[in-house]
């Protein structure tokens, strides 16, 4: 039998303290209402504005309004006009398109005798969200072209030859083309395991010498607090490489996963990913005094590096503010790096931006947790 004084005065304290920790109390509020906004404002699975590059060797009316039409269904977005079909794949490679549309020469002559026409249409395969939105979209435009071709309203006296469609495209999946999705998944995975296990460890690095007691020994030796900040974060990078190791282990011989590029290079662009994490883990263990308080503070910052990141949700059909966010989140700029590296070949040159930026937050991270850190009980 429940005795209700004391079910309250039980239910009460703890209310109490709940009140008091004012860091759980704002979790409380804070989790539910960035879930709220990032799912109702910045996730939307409808992938548009995808980067087109164009490659018309025909250079007529005919073919200029056929790349115009395609980017003005919304889809997509012309970002380079190419001059030969060989500078397609330094593009994609390094993820300034995602697709490419190819026009051949003859186009306009070969429209205008009443022959069939085909462009190509090249899309990244490593990407199924891309390949998702684009395929479709383009299949009802060329349908859509084909119809009005067929019909004289473009070009008079056009039509298929032999009953064949007057207009049509022909795909081609690059880098996937088995369209797989562990192809795409398991190189994420290193970024999302990388961020949950490193940002943890770190944020209770701080917080665990308080509460064990053993931070008093630290304040009372000559070791200088970016000493101590970089200290505390060495052990963790190894850590964060054997999971690299791991992922892409069991990733090959599980999951055939292919590996295009060059694995040190990864190894070292990777540093500065792993760098990122922990320094933003160990400003949070400046910022709390409970391990609690550090792990629930880790997986609000956790959560937009999913969500915000492209590892879930289609990074371009996110608006514009939601994507200025999204890229100073390190998970973000890792993902490109791994999936260009892994995937697609890419090189130091064509994924040199993103890691500037993780750079970037490497270094004020560290800054703030080392100007956030005083060496005293308090």
């Amino acid at each position: 039998m429940v005795n209700r004084t004391r079910f309250l005065a039980v239910a009460w304290k703890e209310m109490l303290q709940l009140r008091r920790d004012k860091l759980s109390f704002a979790m409380i509020v804070g989790i539910p209402l960035m879930q709220l906004l990032l799912f109702g404002y910045a996730i939307n699975t409808d992938v548009r504005h995808i980067p087109l590059a164009v490659v018309d060797e025909d250079e007529t009316a005919a073919s200029r309004d056929l790349a115009r039409s395609l980017a003005a269904c919304g889809t997509f977005d012309v970002v380079a006009r190419l001059a030969s079909r060989r500078e397609i794949e330094p593009w994609i490679r390094a993820s300034r398109a995602q697709a490419a549309l190819v026009v051949p020469a003859g186009w306009e002559n070969d429209l205008a005798r009443g022959r069939s026409v085909a462009a190509q249409f090249i899309v990244d395969g490593s990407d199924p969200q891309v390949i998702d939105a684009a395929l479709p979209a383009v299949t009802g435009f060329f349908a859509a072209r084909n119809a009005a071709v067929v019909a004289g309203r473009l070009l008079p006296g056009a039509a298929g030859a032999g009953g064949a469609p007057a207009v049509r495209f022909e795909p081609a999946v690059w880098y996937n083309p088995e369209l797989r999705s562990a192809v795409f998944i398991v190189p994420g995975l290193i970024g999302l395991i990388l961020t949950l296990t490193l940002m943890v460890f770190t944020a209770m690095a701080v917080v665990r010498e308080r509460e064990r007691g053993t931070l008093e020994q630290l304040i009372a030796s000559p070791v200088t607090r970016l000493e101590l900040i970089t200290g505390k974060i060495a052990p963790y990078i190894l850590i964060g490489y054997v999971q690299i190791s791991l992922v892409l282990a069991v990733g090959h011989f599980v999951f055939r996963t292919p590996f295009v590029g060059s694995i040190l290079l990864l190894y070292v662009l990777a540093f500065a990913f792993i760098g990122a994490n922990l320094s933003l883990g160990m400003t949070i263990s400046t910022f709390v005094n409970t391990q609690q308080q550090a792990l629930q503070m880790a997986f609000f910052f956790f959560l937009p590096n999913v969500l915000l990141s492209g590892f879930i949700f289609p990074f371009q059909a996110m608006p514009r503010p939601a994507q200025v966010l999204g890229n100073c989140v390190p998970l973000t700029h890792f993902l490109r790096i791994v999936r260009g590296i892994v995937l697609r070949g890419a090189e130091t040159a064509d994924i040199l931006p993103h890691l500037g930026y993780l750079l970037v937050i490497f270094a004020v991270l560290v800054t703030v947790a080392t100007l956030r850190f005083k060496k005293r009980i308090d």
